[in-house]
């Protein structure tokens, strides 16, 4: 209800958007408004001298670069003189040259050294078949370790297979070396 009296006290015509009268400038406003008041010149305040107020310092701002003088001074532009050296043995090269002038060969090439013989001593390499017997064992084992603990019927299925494939492999192993030793025998 009372918002409603207020709107009744307002006229049409008044307001904010609609005044009746325009509105009177001083002449320094006048000249304010004439001027751009988003241009980006910003009216600085009259500076203090840094004496006037005190910071702690921490808080006084340090420049980030160093002026040129100061980094002339510490020799930051001063560089290393080149010295140029020798890669190579150029006694050993005029010695190799002389002997190619006087034989006509280069001698020095002969006498490098051969490569280093690598000796490997010869690890007891493990039969295949052996091999597979450990395979079934360890995969055996496991499947009993899984059925103690319960997980037995996930994985009876998967390591049943990996054990045949592995006796089908030794069953091909042996089949060759009954071979080989027939033809061994056979041969006299």
């Amino acid at each position: 209800m009372a918002s409603q009296e207020r709107v009744e006290a307002v006229t049409k015509g008044t307001g904010f958007w609609r005044c009746s009268k325009p509105a009177t400038y001083t002449p320094g406003t006048c000249k304010l408004l004439r001027g751009h008041p988003t241009s980006s010149q910003k009216v600085l305040p009259p500076k203090q001298p840094a004496s006037a107020i005190y910071l702690p310092p921490i808080l006084v701002a340090r420049p980030h670069l160093r002026p040129a003088s100061v980094c002339q001074a510490g020799g930051a532009y001063s560089r290393e003189p080149f010295k140029p050296q020798a890669t190579r043995d150029l006694e050993k090269e005029k010695r190799r040259l002389q002997n190619i002038f006087a034989t006509g060969k280069d001698s020095e090439e002969r006498k490098r050294k051969p490569p280093p013989v690598r000796q490997e001593d010869p690890a007891p390499e493990l039969d295949r078949f052996e091999e597979l017997v450990k395979e079934i064992q360890d995969r055996k084992e496991f499947l009993a370790d899984m059925e103690a603990l319960g997980q037995g019927r996930q994985d009876r299925g998967i390591i049943l297979a990996e054990i045949s494939q592995k006796l089908r492999e030794m069953e091909d192993i042996d089949h060759k070396r009954s071979e080989e030793l027939r033809k061994a025998l056979a041969t006299p």
